[in-house]
């Protein structure tokens, strides 16, 4: 049998911890599941997630991104530095439309005991949860406040390229080429509300409530339309009216470096599930020392299943194999239903 884990009591009387430092979060947990998401897998969880990203990748090593060994003095990763120097970090191109989730965001960690490293990371770890398929990701608690903001041109834009991106990534938390497709996974739950300034929430997938393949499927059919205007920079056709296709998603679902991995998403929830943590938890740590971090995650709530209509994956209405774009050399594409009726359109978020 197991051995069972002593737990502690909170002082709220409520919740019990394996250590006492968690039980300050669960006050934080129920505040923003209310206050900030209401309870919902919408724009402010969307926006939360992609903070977690923004603030941790704003680092590196220098070894593979030929930038000078100077800016490396500065920048901590995942150290809530995107909001203790805002002002500086969304002016920056690629944190375009950061400063709304960063402003939502700072009352909370006034009112609460809590460093904006650990918030950000907590915050969109919470907010994913919103989302029905998603896994608990990983909490750990610890991250010191930042002491200088981020260096500029660390962020990957949808307008670089694979190998950019790739090495990029390597350089920021040493991700390997198939975890860079494991972090875009995060795409399942997304919006684009500044890549084309016309139109504001737009999806990049059908079901951007759900964390769920619908992604990688919509991502690999041949693009016709653009949800707004067109021609805007990291902007590719999409298959669906109202879908917003970023270029870079567009490549490595096509490069022969990754698109086998990203094909292999394809209807494999489980695959989903399984990758998103690990690679969330090496994202979320970035420039930090794990045995100085103490495990929060049991605060983490459990994310509802998918509905029992999207546990498979289909082709949206109107969109068969016929226009599937492979790109994978070694398996064939596989073969999904279609949903029924009218050739979907979605709806902005």
């Amino acid at each position: 049998t197991a051995a069972l884990t002593r737990r502690v009591a909170c002082p709220d009387g409520k919740n019990t911890a394996t250590n006492a430092a968690c039980c300050s979060l669960f006050a934080i947990r129920d505040d923003i599941q209310q206050n900030l998401f209401h309870n919902e897998c919408g724009e402010e969880a969307h926006e939360s997630l992609r903070l977690t990203f923004h603030d941790a990748v704003a680092f590196g090593k220098g070894k593979q991104s030929g930038l000078t060994s100077f800016w490396y003095s500065r920048g901590g990763g995942a150290d809530g530095s995107i909001i203790t120097f805002s002002d500086i970090e969304t002016k920056f191109h690629a944190n375009d439309g950061t400063d709304e989730i960063v402003a939502l965001q700072k009352p909370f960690i006034a009112k609460h005991n809590i460093t904006a490293g650990d918030f950000i990371q907590f915050a969109g770890a919470v907010g994913l949860s919103n989302c029905a398929g998603a896994p608990q990701l990983n909490f750990l608690l610890g991250r010191p406040p930042a002491k200088v903001p981020a260096a500029d041109n660390l962020v990957p834009e949808p307008f670089h390229g694979v190998q950019q991106i790739i090495d990029r990534l390597a350089d920021a938390g040493e991700f390997e080429d198939f975890e860079v497709v494991w972090l875009l996974s995060a795409h399942t739950v997304a919006a684009a509300d500044k890549v084309d300034p016309t139109i504001a929430g737009v999806p990049f997938d059908s079901t951007p409530d759900l964390f769920d393949t619908q992604f990688f499927i919509e991502t690999q059919l041949r693009g016709t339309t653009f949800p707004g205007k067109g021609g805007n920079q990291g902007e590719v056709q999409s298959p669906l009216k109202g879908e917003m296709r970023l270029q870079s998603d567009h490549n490595f679902a096509r490069d022969s470096r990754t698109s086998c991995e990203w094909q292999s998403f394809v209807n494999d929830q489980e695959k989903l599930v399984e990758t998103f943590p690990s690679v969330m938890l090496k994202l979320s740590t970035i420039g930090q020392n794990v045995n100085n971090m103490i495990d929060c995650t049991e605060v983490i709530p459990i994310a509802k299943p998918l509905p029992k209509n999207r546990q498979t994956a289909t082709f949206p209405a109107g969109h068969s194999n016929k226009d599937v774009e492979q790109a994978c050399a070694e398996t064939p594409f596989p073969t999904l239903k279609s949903d029924p009726g009218p050739a979907t359109s979605v709806k902005a978020v």
